[in-house]
């Protein structure tokens, strides 16, 4: 069910009107359609299956990563987990309508600051079918159409995917063309999106650091940047060997190929003759390649010697580097010079050092003692997340339902005129 639009810049006009009606949805009527989607995606799983068995081939014979299949790849269970997150979005307090400021002027007018929402959200990513359901929840929830360009490697279970949610707006009778694809126009669909200033009013990038930099660089469309993770965990000189060894095999071993899973774990040197062999043994037991300093290279065995681009490698796969740093603050002016900005962690058990750590690291999310894999909308307690912002302006860490809404003041008077 496909709209039949005959351009990407009709589907994008389509969805820019679709938005005028989605954004006065009551509150239960945008949860209505969550559950309606939900249980549609659920009873369209063999169809899902089907063509994401498709990606799947052709993207193994063009040669796609283990990374980006694992990112592609979708079975009964993930579908199934797609259809409970969009359940939960669809039990999330509604966004739109909240009161943020109030006052009453001197002369009587009465203003008031809303939440509204975007109008449309467009989104451009990569082999990622799971953010296809999310960035639509999201949008819906937060009274949103939604524009995506999913790519190539999974058009075909894209394609599925929004044929079932389209299905469930009409059986509740929401706009459909509150969802649109631009994915069979390829790479000028893209391209269209990011000049389609006027039509869509945010776009939100997810994929790989080249694909980010060319949708900040070209858009004229207003961009929320999703960086890559060169995420750093910092084994203090009084870690506990428990703590350091779970959390670093948790944040690189969990899921290797997303943004959160920790590339660089720095040891401090008071710490490396206790740390090093027991942490990169344990990470070798689950497969994981350690790409060590010279001296992490006399502590364990087995380790590859580590050079300057390691330090500054998004691996997305089972490896992971490791240095040894004379102190804290060597380890922080490595983070500064390295860090995408994404999520960095201190393992300790000086609450002195951690406060430092926390205050002193500059980026979207800073930990002490826990894995980095906490970093996403669905553990923040969003439901489910648009992206993980490393910028600053309007929306940084996980983007829930609030970062998909903007604001406007109503001001409300008794004939007064401004002398």
């Amino acid at each position: 069910m496909l709209t039949t639009a005959a351009t990407a810049r009709d589907r994008m006009v389509l969805a820019k009107h679709a938005s005028r009606t989605i954004s006065l949805l009551t509150d239960q009527q945008k949860s209505d359609a969550l559950m309606a989607v939900a249980a549609e995606i659920v009873t369209a799983t063999d169809d899902i299956v089907t063509a994401n068995a498709e990606d799947l081939a052709r993207g193994r014979s063009n040669g796609l990563s283990e990374a980006l299949q694992d990112r592609l790849r979708l079975d009964a269970d993930r579908i199934a987990a797609l259809a409970s997150a969009v359940r939960d979005v669809a039990q999330l307090p509604d966004p739109v309508g909240r009161v943020l400021d109030e006052r009453v002027l001197p002369n009587g007018v009465a203003l008031t600051k809303v939440s509204v929402p975007f109008g449309v959200v467009g989104s451009i990513y990569e082999a990622r079918p799971n953010v296809t359901v999310d960035i639509a929840a999201l949008a819906l929830r937060s009274g949103n159409a939604v524009v995506l360009r999913g790519g190539s490697a999974a058009e075909q279970t894209n394609a599925a995917l929004i044929t079932a949610m389209r299905h469930a707006l009409t059986r509740v009778h929401v706009d459909p063309d509150g969802i649109q694809t631009v994915d069979d126009f390829g790479r000028a669909g893209a391209r269209e999106m990011m000049q389609a200033r006027g039509l869509i009013d945010v776009l939100i990038p997810r994929g790989s650091a080249s694909l980010i930099e060319t949708v900040v660089t070209e858009s004229l469309v207003p961009v929320i940047e999703t960086g890559a993770g060169v995420v750093h965990i910092v084994l203090d000189a009084n870690a506990p060997l428990e703590w350091a060894r779970d959390i670093v095999v948790n944040a690189k071993v969990q899921r290797p190929s997303v943004c959160n899973s920790v590339e660089t774990v720095l040891v401090l040197r008071d710490a490396a003759a206790r740390l090093v062999a027991p942490v990169t043994e344990a990470l070798q037991a689950r497969g994981v390649t350690v790409h060590g300093d010279e001296t992490v290279g006399t502590l364990a065995d087995h380790i590859v010697p580590a050079t300057e681009s390691d330090w500054s490698t998004e691996y997305l796969s089972l490896d992971v580097s490791m240095k040894v740093v004379a102190d804290l603050d060597e380890a922080l002016s490595h983070i500064r010079q390295y860090s995408t900005g994404h999520t960095e962690s201190i393992i300790t058990a000086s609450e002195s050092n951690a406060d430092r750590f926390l205050a002193e690291v500059d980026s979207a999310v800073v930990m002490v003692n826990a894995s980095t894999r906490f970093t996403d909308g669905g553990e923040f307690g969003f439901g489910t997340e648009v992206g993980i912002s490393t910028q600053k302006l309007h929306a940084r860490g996980p983007m829930g339902l609030p970062e998909l809404t903007s604001t406007k003041w109503l001001a409300r008077g008794t004939g007064q005129v401004r002398a």
